[in-house]
């Protein structure tokens, strides 16, 4: 399927299936981005930033939420 196909099928959708697509969607982009986070963070490419925050926070730069 191609994704002019996917997205037309996607927009002929009627609401209660629409609802139900974008629900799973939400879930399988957000398990991606997970699954993203945590190779950066094991192959190292958080480490700059961990070490910049934890820097600013030892220094005071720092509020609460």
């Amino acid at each position: 399927m191609s994704v002019e196909e996917l997205t037309k099928a996607v927009a002929e959708l009627p609401p209660d299936k629409l609802a139900k697509f974008r629900a799973w969607y939400e879930q399988f982009d957000a398990a991606l981005f997970d699954a993203k986070i945590e190779r950066d963070a094991h192959n190292g490419k958080l480490d700059k930033l961990v070490e910049k925050s934890e820097e600013d926070f030892r220094a005071g730069r720092f509020r609460e939420l």
